[in-house]
Order: C-alpha cells, then structure tokens, then sequence
C-alpha cells in the first residue's frame, strides 16, 4: 500500500494537520524539536499498532485532548484505501474504509513498514530481547497470522511463570500436574516460535551481507548465529531436565524468551568488538534487509521511514544509502538537509515554530 495522504487530531503536538505524501522520496525537513520524529510514528502505528518509540497510548494523545485519531489515505492493488486509528487511554479503535475491525489486531497487514531510527543501534549494541523482537516483527509482517502464535506463547509464558512463582520453590501435586500441562503448551507453542524464527534468519543473512557491502564499500563477512537458550534437542526434553531450577528460581529460565542472535562482523562479535561506525552500519543493514525480504516475499515494498538517520552516518554512508534506496514510497526526516546530489520527489519544509508552525510542500529540488 502507498499513502497518498496522512491526518492527524491531538496527535502528540499537532492540533490538527494535513499532509500529502509523494509515492517516491519524500523529505521532511526542518529543525528538531518541531514533530518531524510524530509524523513517522503516526504512521508506524498505522501499520503495527505499536509506538517505535515504545510509547504508552496515553502519551500519544495531545495534552489537554482525551483522545488522538490518526488518518491515512492511500492506494492498494489500484483500490483507494483508508485507514483510521482512535487513540485513548488504554483504548484503541481500528477501521478501515470506514469499517470498524472486530480486532485491532486485524489491522496488521494493511499497510506494511520499515522504520530506521537512532535509537536502532540497538539491534546491535543491546541485549537479546531487541534482537528476538526484531525477527518477531518480521514474522508478523510477513504473516499476520503468526501474531497468534506469538500472543499465545507469551500466555503460556506467563501462567507458567505464575505457577512457578507461587509455588515458593516447591511443587505439591497438583502444582506439578498443572505444569505438566503448561509445559506441553510451552514446547509445543516455543517451538513453533523457534521454527519461525530460524526460517526468517536463513532468509535474512544474505540480505543483510548484501546491504552492508553497500552502504559500507567493504567486502565485510557477516555470520548470525540463533542460539536457543537451552542448546540442542527437542525443548520438551529441556523443560523436564530443568524442572527443579525453574523451581527453584522461581521463574522459566529456558525458552524461546531467552534466545539470542549472535552478529560477526569478519569474526569479530559486533556487539562488543566493533566501532560505532561498524554496529551502526550493521543495524541498519538489519532494518534495509528485512524491507528486501518483505518486498520479496509480498510483492510489494513496505514503506520505508527514515528517521533523523543521516545525522547518525558519515558523508560516504548518507551518500551510500541514499543512492541505493530500494524501490517505493520512503518518508526520511533531516534537520541537516540532504547530502549533494539528493534530488527527492517531495520536500515537506518546516514554516513557524514548534508551537504553532505547519509544514509545506515544495518541489523536489532542494534550494
């Protein structure tokens, strides 16, 4: 789907605002404190009904409204589409071609993206939970679907964690019947979600070699290895022989909740062994890939959102990324402008200020 315009109503600092969106590159310019990061993640929520900043709802809504609404027009399959999301605290309404969903969840699927944002260096730089849920992600975009089948392990997650923590280091009878049911949801559920996970890793890794080959001009090798917390063999087997420490902690301590996904870069651990420059590179490597292969895989490119990320590379790397954009719709803020050379299909420029300033839309040519 291409987003041809999107609204906003008391979303974050707009009182109300109306932008129309280029099919190509469109760029968001202006200084920073005045909405540009808003505008990206009104349409994110669009797509994934969850904040990237991982924003609580309420946080969402301008102060002083009681609600936001966020509204977006576009084309899918030459079909006019319209997408719109009511935002309160702890509420959330969906509809589409002004037909309201049954579930938000439902949602998922309509408008795909891929958003770039400092903060990303992360995947990289950060602990195991960014990395797992940046495959989950994938999964879900790819196949909606999957969304239950993550939904529901972190359910049985959960209730087991629950039992585990009221049986105060000690299971009666009827504590360890009840676990015996929970772990045969847990394997069946975990390993399911390890499967997932592992298909959409083998598929990614080419990818994301190719992607940091070019945005860095190096031949870097690149090796991602899934390790699943409990090592090898079937998880059931795992669950029974930690029984007693799972007990004994009080909590699951293997699962799919507890994998990694170990990055190399030229046998070097990214994580811990690379400069900035490199694991910066990479996670962006990571975001481009995962848009190839969901381009890949459906047909059409997810809209790609860039945000405030040229501040964050050096001049070979902007220059680099820009020039080797993949097909479709991508929205990229800058409080910088654009590197030489940088003709996009749309500039949105800042007028007035953060308060009370609106932006405009001026030809492709920057001044």
């Amino acid at each position: 789907m291409k987003l041809s315009r999107l609204w906003l109503v008391d979303f974050r600092s707009y009182t109300e605002l109306e932008l129309p969106l280029h099919e190509g590159l469109t760029a968001v310019l202006g200084p920073n404190g005045i909405g540009k990061t808003n505008l990206l993640e009104a349409i994110g929520l669009l797509a994934t009904l969850k904040s990237f900043r991982t924003a609580p709802t309420e946080s969402l809504v301008r102060k002083g409204a009681d609600r936001a609404v966020i509204r977006a027009e576009g084309q899918r399959d030459g079909r006019d589409v319209l997408i719109e999301l009511e935002l309160a605290k702890g509420k959330t309404r969906a509809q589409v071609n002004r037909q309201k969903l049954a579930r938000t969840r439902d949602l998922l699927g309509a408008l795909r993206v891929t958003v770039f944002a400092p903060d990303d260096l992360s995947l990289v730089k950060e602990g195991p939970s960014v990395r797992r849920e940046y495959l989950d992600d994938l999964i879900v975009a790819l196949d909606p679907a999957r969304d239950q089948l993550l939904s529901d392990f972190d359910r049985v997650l959960r209730q087991r964690n629950a039992l585990l923590k009221g049986a105060s280091g000690r299971l009666d009878e009827s504590s360890a019947a009840t676990l015996d049911v929970w772990d045969q949801q847990f394997a069946s559920l975990g390993e399911g979600v390890l499967n997932s996970r592992y298909e959409i890793l083998e598929a990614l890794v080419p990818l994301v070699s190719s992607s940091y080959r070019e945005l860095s001009s190096s031949e870097s090798v690149l090796v991602a290895t899934y390790r699943p917390s409990w090592g090898e063999g079937p998880l059931a087997e795992a669950l029974e022989a930690g029984r007693e420490h799972d007990v004994r902690r009080r909590v699951s301590t293997l699962g799919p909740h507890r994998d990694d996904i170990a990055l190399e870069l030229d046998g070097f651990a990214s994580r811990t062994e690379c400069s900035q420059g490199e694991q910066r590179t990479l996670a962006l490597a990571l975001r481009l890939a995962g848009h190839r292969l969901l381009a890949e895989r459906l047909g059409e490119p997810p809209l790609l959102l860039l945000d405030d990320v040229l501040s964050e590379l050096d001049h070979d790397r902007a220059h680099a990324l820009l020039a080797t954009l993949p097909p479709g719709q991508t929205v990229i803020t800058s409080a910088s402008g654009l590197p030489p050379n940088t003709i996009p299909d749309q500039i949105l420029e800042h007028q007035g200020d953060a308060a009370s300033g609106y932006f405009r839309s001026v030809s492709g040519q920057l001044p």
